[in-house]
Order: structure tokens, then C-alpha cells, then sequence
């Protein structure tokens, strides 16, 4: 088992890995078995994670050098109880390996002595503890679960909205190509030497900006490296992106830069456009180039060597299939959708804050557990 098999306080064997055990001998007391507690010591946004195996596994299963298995002493603690505690200080052996410079592992030697934990010494008051966390977390993770559910139903309704919208197109829709109906054909932007990174400069957008089809001003780094005004590569409220290199899934995706108060430039990985304004609304492109039949056109078309990491050509970007129907009925689907966009974001705001106070209320239930307020 890897680290990815330790998450959301559960194991799962999903992300396993098989060895041949004739070629690798592993020792009895690296056989993970219940009750034993998984402990990431390694790994950017996984160091730290912490799950407890409830029940032996369904057969003899180990753990890799990125995992440590930290197991109760005998007879001093219920097994769940022990578990829980392991929880509680989460967030406290993430940050003690991330400490300094970035460092994002954890010596076995910090996990067993770094971390005090207060704890009753009674088991049957222990035992008492876990049935009452154990109630209420089964209760908080279905609410989460139904909420998730929920956060996915809303957005599927918009995509399925949307993919009706230009697969079923109404009379005089024309088939075109996107450099048909460009009057500033897609460029890449300026990527400034590494060596001029800084923490103030002229800012430089980073593919998050535009990652999700939602465009974030303030995901950017900083150059210190001379700028010239006259350049293509400063972008303008209004203009069009799309990243040209990401992985698979994101790679293509698409938004409308807004809320830059001061220039900024994009960076090489992504491509800046502008449509003919007689020929085509720059939100009804954004809404086309986003649809579930130009998504699959796109990343149909991004190509490299590397599975993880695709890039799709100028050429591959200006060549997409575009329909064109009057600007009357541009103009008309883009407020429906936009009226769309602002409910589904509303309703995913909902959801994540409702989340966001689960997630509180199980933090707030192993406080109370552990400074004996249960």
C-alpha cells in the first residue's frame, strides 16, 4: 500500500500495489492487520493523512517506505479510541514535516515523539468515547455524501444544459472554422526566464488562472525580467484564453479574463484570442469551446509523448469546428446560460459552505472527545 490508499480518514485498497512475495520477503510485523493506524510520512498534500484499518485486510498486505504504521501498546488503549486520537493531531504532524524550506516528510523518529496526546485511562470510557463518535461521524459522512451528490447534480445539469444547447441547433447555424471567426488569431504569451522569478514585479498569469473555465486574477507569480509595452503578451480584460498544456482532462480549458488592474502578462502555456465582434460574442465562443462536443474535439487533438501532460497546437486550436448562428441568437443563449451559471454557482456555494460546516462539526466533535467534553 502507498499513500494514496490513506484518505478522507479511510483505506482503500483501490490504489495498491501487488509484489511478488517470493522476490520480496516482508517480515510478520509489516503485515498491516486491524486496528493498525496508516500515518503518510512522505509526499506534497498527502504527508500527514491519517486512516486506522477496522478489519484485517483480505489478504497479506504491506505498506511502502512512504507509510508508517504506528500500532496502540497492548492493553492501554480501545483499539478505535486509539485511532481517533491519531486524528486528533492530523493536522499537527503535517506541519511538523513540512516545517522548513518546503520539506515534506516525516521522520518516523518525530511521529513517535514529538506528538502529546491526553487520553482517559479507563477503557470502558474509552469505548464509550468511539460509540458516540461513531454515531455521529456515520452521520456526517451520509450528509456529506448527499451533499457531494448534490454538488455533482448541479453541475451535471449545467453540462447537460449546455451539450443540448450546441448539439441541437437550430435553423441558420453555420458550420465554420474558430480562425473564421477570429479578428486576433490564437498566440501563445511570453513565459519570463526562471532566473527573474521574484516576489514583486510585473505579474505573470500561471495556467490556475484559467484552469476550471473560470478566470482567477490573482493566480499569478512575478517577474523581474525587463517588459516591453509594445508586446503581444499583455492580456486585456475581455480577452479570450485557453491553455494549450495541461494534463489530459484539463488541458484546453477556457475563460474570460476579468478584474486585472494592472498589467500582466500571459505566460507561453497559454493562448489569448478575440473574435470578429459582427461575427461572434466572445461568452458565446467561451460557452462553445467549453461544450462536452468541443472538449472532446479539443483534447482529441492535445498530443505528446508524456500520458500526464498534453499540448494542443495553434494550428489544432485554429482548425476547431465552430457553428455560427446569428448574433440574435448568440445573444439570446448567452443569457440563458450565464442566468444558468450564476444558479449553479450559487448552488455550489451552498454546498461547499454546507461541507465546509461538516467538516467543522467532525473537528469540533474530536475536540470535545478529547478534552473531555463528552
Amino acid at each position: 500500500m502507498n499513500q494514496r490508499c490513506v484518505r478522507d480518514h479511510r483505506i482503500s485498497f483501490e490504489y495498491s500495489r501487488r509484489h511478488d512475495a517470493r522476490a520480496k520477503k516482508v517480515g510478520n510485523e509489516r503485515l498491516i492487520k486491524s486496528g493498525d493506524v496508516l500515518v503518510n510520512s512522505t509526499g506534497t498534500g498527502t504527508l500527514g493523512r491519517v486512516a486506522q484499518l477496522r478489519e484485517d485486510p483480505p489478504e497479506p498486505t504491506t505498506v511502502d517506505s512512504h507509510v508508517t504504521i504506528v500500532r496502540p501498546a497492548p492493553g492501554k488503549f480501545h483499539p478505535e479510541f486509539f485511532g481517533y486520537m491519531l486524528i486528533v493531531i492530523e493536522d499537527a504532524i503535517k506541519e511538523a514535516g513540512e516545517g522548513c524550506g518546503g520539506q515534506t516528510e516525516l521522520a518516523r523518529a518525530t511521529l513517535a515523539e514529538k506528538f502529546s496526546v491526553h487520553y482517559p485511562e479507563p477503557l470502558a470510557e474509552q469505548k464509550r468515547i468511539v460509540g458516540i463518535l461513531d454515531e455521529a461521524f456515520d452521520g456526517i459522512a451520509t450528509a456529506k455524501a448527499n451533499t457531494e451528490k448534490n454538488l455533482q447534480n448541479a453541475r451535471a445539469l449545467f453540462e447537460s444544459h449546455l451539450e443540448s444547447v450546441f448539439s441541437r441547433r437550430g435553423p441558420g447555424w453555420v458550420e465554420s472554422t474558430l480562425e473564421s471567426v477570429l479578428a486576433v488569431q490564437p498566440q501563445n504569451g511570453w513565459s519570463p526566464p526562471a532566473v527573474n522569478h521574484s516576489d514583486s514585479g510585473t505579474p505573470v498569469l500561471t495556467l490556475s488562472s484559467v484552469t476550471g473555465f473560470t478566470f482567477r486574477p490573482d493566480k499569478t507569480k512575478f517577474t523581474s525580467a525587463p517588459t516591453n509595452s509594445q508586446r503581444h503578451y499583455w492580456v486585456k480584460n475581455g480577452d479570450l484564453l485557453i491553455t494549450r498544456s495541461n494534463t489530459p482532462e484539463l488541458v484546453g480549458h477556457v475563460a474570460i479574463a476579468s478584474g486585472i488592474a494592472k498589467p500582466t502578462i500571459y505566460p507561453d502555456l497559454i493562448m489569448r484570442m478575440n473574435p470578429l465582434p459582427d461575427r461572434m460574442m466572445t461568452e458565446f465562443l467561451y460557452y462553445q469551446l467549453r461544450s462536452p462536443l468541443l472538449r472532446k474535439e479539443i483534447t482529441g487533438r492535445a498530443q505528446g509523448a508524456n500520458p500526464t501532460m498534453k499540448k494542443i497546437s495553434n494550428g489544432a486550436v485554429r482548425s476547431l469546428p465552430i457553428a455560427v448562428p446569428s448574433i440574435t441568437t448568440q445573444r439570446a443563449i448567452v443569457k440563458t446560460l450565464c442566468s444558468l451559471t450564476e444558479e449553479t454557482q450559487r448552488l455550489e456555494a451552498i454546498y461547499r459552505e454546507k461541507l465546509a460546516a461538516l467538516e467543522a462539526l467532525r473537528k469540533s466533535l474530536l475536540h470535545q472527545a478529547f478534552s473531555g467534553q463528552l
